[in-house]
């Protein structure tokens, strides 16, 4: 009985994931964009009311020369990111630009949109 119990566990260990991985969740009222994962949209969001709550920014370096540009869902998880941090709930209008070399990096793509806080529905929800 003890080896069977033991196997299971072995099994079930082999399963897990070895290394911690970084998990952004989005609010629970927050709507998720399913390319990417986290609540980032490049349109606005017309379904429901919401309040404005900032423009975000995000900057996403590449690591060395030879690595690649980083990808929409690397730049939306780090608006998002931000966004979290001032209670948003969405970030919608985001915008971001090719990859371009500066002093201090070899490659660096800039990205910008807008923080809202979704409202509770109902006839004098404004936005």
């Amino acid at each position: 009985m003890k080896i069977v119990i033991l196997g299971v566990l072995a099994s079930a260990a082999l399963v897990l994931p070895t290394n911690a991985q970084t998990i952004v969740t989005a609010a629970p009222s927050a709507v998720v964009n399913e390319d990417v994962g986290v609540p980032v949209f490049p349109y606005d969001i017309t379904d429901r009311p919401y309040k404005v709550l900032g423009e975000v920014k995000a900057g996403v370096r590449k690591a060395t020369v030879f690595s690649k540009s980083p990808s929409q869902k690397k730049i939306y998880a780090e608006l998002w990111e931000r966004a979290r941090k001032l209670g948003a709930d969405a970030v919608i209008n985001a915008k971001y630009g090719d990859t371009h070399v500066t002093a201090m990096s070899w490659g660096k793509a800039n990205a910008t949109g807008v923080a809202i806080k979704f409202l509770p529905a109902g006839p004098n929800a404004n936005k």
